[in-house]
């Protein structure tokens, strides 16, 4: 049984290479949206398995798988917001700039 388990994750791994390796540069950010809404589910199936009350060892692991979930989907939506930044025009990006600064002091000092 386990002999197939280890069948299983190596057949995964190597077709999860192979299909994220051949996805166009174009179609990178709808996939890590659609990514980071799997790490949500997991997110939810963690914390279903952390309070499930099946013992310390269960609830330790299911609070692990918590905060790695949590910091997947985190880090998943800052990337995502990185690389639509990438596509604003440069006139967004100037008046996002502008709008982002503090206002400045119009006296000068004597």
């Amino acid at each position: 049984m386990f002999l197939l388990q280890i069948y299983v994750f190596v057949l995964a791994a190597f077709l999860g290479f192979q299909i994220i390796g051949r996805v166009p540069p174009l179609l990178h950010t709808p996939l890590m949206a659609a990514t980071n809404a799997i790490s949500g589910i997991s997110l939810v199936g963690s914390l279903v398995a952390a309070g499930g009350g099946h013992g310390t060892l269960a609830s330790f692991l299911g609070f692990l798988a918590v905060a790695s979930a949590t910091t997947n989907v985190i880090g998943g939506f800052l990337i995502t917001d990185r690389m639509l930044g990438m596509f604003k025009r440069d006139e967004d990006k100037v008046k996002n700039d502008e709008a982002a600064k503090p206002a400045e002091d119009t006296e000068r000092p004597s």
